[in-house]
């Protein structure tokens, strides 16, 4: 039997117990693929990461990414958490780290308890458009309180539904059936629903059984970022996680001269211990 290290974050926030939750296995050598999603489900965060050695020696690490079901290619709260507790463990130096993941290289950097990762490989987003009546039921709202709604993502896929105030985010709740009905078969049935211009407000309503709503999804801005953006500069905060009761604060950018977008924000260390297998 092996022992194996784990830390536990809250990532994009100041203050614990609050932000996202995410188990970092800081050397994950020894634990196989089953291993890995055992693990993830045994902590049932919506995401878990496990740090190993590079295949590249020019590059940190690499992490492996999973939720409770699968492991995924990429995602942001993930990504920004494991580089603040790769720091703050001495793991990692402070400034700027690359970790391989699924997607590729991913370029960090990192400051104190603040971590921003960059990403310029396209944006995705396909010509079907959602049904707007149909989601508008899905979200328990009249179609009239949709004021845009599309597919698309970064990594993972969203359907993006902009709505007009904070009012209407938070009087949302999704009628199962009627997702299933407009969503099933569809280019994603992850929802994720905003309002505003330069300060966004945010829910993300997922699919995972165990997580039928994220409290910061990073992966999702990217994707909205880059959206809106639309090829320009844009810079934005974004506030999530408020209906739930972990708040969660996301800073992202758009930069038109690189094609890339930034997304990063504070994490804050709140347990560690080991696992014996």
């Amino acid at each position: 039997m092996a022992s194996h290290e784990f830390v536990i974050a809250d990532v994009f926030t100041k203050r614990a117990l609050s932000g996202n939750q995410l188990a970092v296995f800081p050397d994950a050598r020894g634990l196989s693929d089953a291993d890995m999603l055992a693990l993830t489900r045994e902590f049932d965060f919506s995401e878990t990461t496990f740090v190993l050695p590079p295949d590249d020696p020019a590059h940190t690490c690499r992490v492996r990414i999973f939720n409770p079901a699968e492991e995924m290619v990429f995602a942001g709260h993930p990504t920004v958490g494991t580089a603040a507790v790769l720091a703050a463990s001495g793991r990692a130096s402070s400034g700027r780290l690359v970790f391989e993941e699924g997607i590729g290289p991913v370029p960090v950097e990192v400051s104190g308890s603040f971590a921003r990762f960059t990403v310029t490989a396209p944006y995705e987003s396909p010509e079907e458009r959602p049904d707007v009546p149909a989601v508008a039921a899905a979200l328990s709202l009249r179609p009239e309180e949709v004021v845009d709604c599309w597919f698309g993502g970064y990594g993972n896929r969203f359907c993006y539904v902009r709505l007009p105030d904070r009012a209407t985010v938070d009087r949302v709740v999704v009628d199962a059936a009627a997702r299933h009905a407009a969503l099933a078969g569809a280019w994603s049935d992850d929802l994720y629903v905003f309002t505003g211009e330069g300060r966004l407000y945010a829910r993300c309503f997922l699919t995972t059984p165990s997580i039928p709503e994220d409290p910061a999804t990073g992966s999702a801005v990217t994707g909205l970022v880059m959206a809106l953006a639309n090829g320009g500069d844009l810079t934005v905060t974004v506030e999530q996680g408020v209906a739930m009761g972990r708040p969660s604060l996301i800073e992202a950018a758009a930069h038109a001269a690189s094609g890339g977008v930034s997304i990063g924000g504070h994490t804050v260390v709140v347990g560690q211990g080991t696992i014996t297998l």
